[in-house]
C-alpha cells in the first residue's frame, strides 16, 4: 500500500526469505565461507544454527543459488518425519520414482542408485534440511546411515542441517555421537550489531528503489535497540513504521511512527499486555528487545527435551518451593511494606523466572519472555480466570496484580480456602483471599512441561511414541503397550482421549491433542494445595 508513496519498485521489508535481499554482514559472509568449506572435499555434514529470525534460511538460499552446475541440490522445509517419511521426502525432492508401499530397504536402494548415478556423471548431491531441530534422534541416525555411501575421497551425499539452537544440543545425545563427529563445518548465526542493523535497513531500502536515508539516525538506533538486530524483527518493525507513516501522510516517517511500530511489533512478539491507564502514556517493551540478545547466549542445555532436564537445578536447591516462611498480611489496612514490595515486582521476565523456580527449573532468557512460538522444554500461556479456576488447575501460576496504577507480577505457589501464599519479588507473602481479590483482575500466566515437538501418527516409532503411550495409559487407566510403535492399539487410546476431551476424533496426535495431554498428564508438576488453616 505504501510502495508508490515512498517511491519503491518493490516492498523492501518482506519477511519471505529472498537471497537477493541477503545483506552480507561480516558474520553472514563468514557463515557462507565456513559452511561451504565444511561441505567441500571429503565433508559429509555441515550445520547452521541461529535463533528464530536471524536469517538462516536466507543464507542457505544464497548458498544454493551460488552452487556450481555440477551440484544437484534438494531442499526440505519443516520436516516432521518418521524414518520412512524422510526417505520418501528425499525421493520426492529429487524426483525419484518408488512404489507407494516401499520399505526402508527399497527406498534406500533407490536413493543409493541415484547417488551412484550422479557420481558417475561428475555430479555432487547436496541435501539441505531446514528446521532440522524437529527431526527425531531416530530420523537423524537414519540420515547418517544414508551418507555411508562414499568413495575413497568423498561422501556421495552431503547434508546441510539448518535449525534453532536446540539442534546443537540434540546432537550431544549419546545415540547421535557418530553423526556429531561427521559435522565438518558448523556456524552459529548471531543477530546484527547496531551499526550493521542501520546498514541492513539502508541496503534494503536502496535495493527496493527507495531513499536509503529514509529513516533518521535516531530511528535506526531505536530499531536496533528494540529488535536486538534480529533481521525478521527489523523487517516487521520497518514495514509497520512505513505503514504508519503512509497512513498519516508522512514522508519520511516521523520518529513517533517508528516508536509506534516498535511498540506494536515487539509487544506482540513478547506476548505482553501493557498496563491499562487513562493518564499514562504507553510503556514501550524495552525488556523484550534487551532480552533477545541474552537469549542467544542463554539458550542451552535446558531447551531440548524434558527427559534431559534434571527436575531441580542445584542452584535452586532440593526444594521447589521458597524455603523462608511467608510474611502474613492482614486485610484490615493496606501496609506500606506490601505497597513497596509490589513496586519492586514490576519486571515481567523476573516474575516468569520465579515461576520456573517454583518448578525447580532454571529458565533461559527466551523462556522468560513467555513466547507462544518458543520451542523449549516448557509451554507458556497467558490466560484469565478466577480463584476457582486456579484451584481446579492446582499448579503455581504468575498473577498480574495492580495497586494504585502500578502493575506487578507475583507467583501464586500455595492456596487454601482462606489465604494465598505469593512470591512477590524476593519475599514470600501470605495474603487473605479478600486482599488478593483487591489486587488481581483475573489475568495470569502458566507454564507446563512440553513433551512432544511434532504431530504423531500411525507408523511412527521411537522414544516419543513410547512416551505418548505411557502418558495416555496413565490418564486413561489402561496398561502400557510392550513396544514403541504407533500401532492400532495406540491409535485407539488417542481416539479415546480425544472423545473424553471433546476434540476431533481422528486418531492422530496433533497439536491440540498433544497440548491437552501435556496439560492433564503433568506427573511431576508442583501443586497449590496446602493444609487448611496453615
Amino acid at each position: 500500500m505504501y510502495k508508490q508513496h515512498f517511491g519503491f519498485t518493490e516492498l523492501p521489508f518482506s519477511i519471505v526469505p529472498n537471497s537477493r535481499f541477503l545483506y552480507q554482514s561480516p558474520r553472514h559472509k563468514e557463515a557462507i565461507l565456513r559452511l561451504t568449506a565444511g561441505l567441500g572435499e571429503g565433508g559429509g555434514f555441515a550445520m547452521l544454527t541461529g535463533e528464530v529470525g536471524t536469517g538462516k534460511t536466507t543464507v542457505a538460499r544464497a548458498m544454493l543459488n551460488a552452487l556450481d552446475n555440477n551440484v544437484h541440490a534438494g531442499l526440505i522445509l519443516n520436516p516432521t518425519f518418521s524414518n520412512l517419511e524422510l526417505l520418501e521426502a528425499i525421493c520426492d525432492e529429487f524426483g525419484l520414482e518408488y512404489q507407494a508401499d516401499s520399505s526402508l530397504k527399497q527406498l534406500n536402494h533407490v536413493i543409493h542408485e541415484f547417488l551412484l548415478s550422479n557420481h558417475a556423471n561428475g555430479i555432487q548431491t547436496l541435501l539441505v534440511i531446514d528446521e532440522a531441530q524437529h527431526l527425531s534422534a531416530e530420523v537423524l541416525e537414519q540420515l547418517r546411515l544414508l551418507t555411508n555411501l562414499e568413495t575413497e575421497s568423498q561422501k556421495l551425499l552431503k547434508v546441510l542441517l539448518i535449525g534453532q539452537p536446540e539442534l546443537q544440543h540434540k546432537l550431544k545425545m549419546p545415540q547421535l555421537r557418530q553423526l556429531a563427529q561427521r559435522i565438518t563445518g558448523r556456524y552459529h548465526l548471531l543477530p546484527l550489531e547496531a551499526s550493521e542493523t542501520a546498514n541492513y535497513i539502508r541496503f534494503r531500502l536502496e535495493l527496493a528503489g527507495g531513499d536509503k536515508q529514509l529513516f533518521s539516525a535516531k530511528a535506526l538506533k531505536l530499531i536496533a535497540q528494540q529488535t536486538s538486530g534480529i533481521p525478521r524483527l527489523i523487517n516487521l518493525v520497518c514495514d509497520a513504521a512505513l505503514k504508519h507513516a503512509y497512513g498519516l501522510g508522512e514522508n519520511p516517517p516521523n520518529f513517533s511512527s517508528v516508536q509506534a511500530a516498535c511498540y506494536e511489533v515487539m509487544s506482540f512478539q513478547a506476548n505482553f499486555q501493557p498496563a491499562k491507564s487513562h493518564s499514562a502514556k504507553p510503556v514501550y517493551l524495552t525488556y523484550a528487545a534487551a532480552a533477545v540478545i541474552g537469549a542467544l547466549l542463554a539458550v542451552g542445555s535446558y531447551l531440548y527435551t524434558p527427559r534431559l532436564i534434571e527436575p531441580a537445578m542445584a542452584e535452586w536447591g532440593e526444594l521447589n518451593y521458597p524455603a523462608q516462611p511467608a510474611e502474613v498480611i492482614e486485610k484490615e489496612v493496606f501496609p506500606e511494606f506490601l505497597t513497596q514490595q509490589l513496586s519492586l515486582a514490576s519486571d515481567f521476565e523476573a516474575g516468569v523466572g520465579d515461576l520456573y523456580k517454583v518448578w525447580g527449573f532454571k529458565p533461559s532468557m527466551l523462556d522468560k519472555l513467555c513466547l507462544q512460538e518458543n520451542e523449549g522444554a516448557f509451554r507458556c500461556e497467558s490466560l484469565s480466570g478466577d480463584i476457582q479456576t486456579l484451584r481446579a488447575a492446582n499448579t503455581p501460576v504468575l498473577l498480574t496484580l495492580e495497586h494504585e496504577g502500578v502493575i506487578s507480577f507475583a507467583v501464586l505457589y500455595r492456596l487454601n480456602h482462606q489465604v494465598a501464599q505469593l512470591l512477590i519479588g524476593d519475599k514470600n507473602i501470605e495474603l487473605p483471599l479478600a486482599r488478593l481479590d483487591q489486587l488481581w483482575n483475573g489475568e495470569y500466566h502458566r507454564i507446563w512441561r512440553r513433551y512432544w515437538q511434532q504431530t504423531l501418527k500411525v507408523g511412527m516409532s521411537g522414544e516419543t511414541i513410547a512416551l505418548l503411550d505411557d502418558r495416555l495409559s496413565q490418564v486413561l487407566g489402561q496398561p502400557n503397550s510392550s513396544n514403541n510403535v504407533y500401532d492400532q492399539a495406540l491409535q485407539d487410546k488417542v481416539k479415546a482421549f480425544q472423545r473424553w476431551q471433546g476434540l476431533t476424533v481422528d486418531g492422530i496426535a496433533g497439536k491440540k491433542t498433544l497440548q491437552r495431554l501435556e496439560e492433564v498428564a503433568q506427573v511431576d508438576a508442583p501443586t497449590l494445595q496446602m493444609a487448611e488453616g496453615i
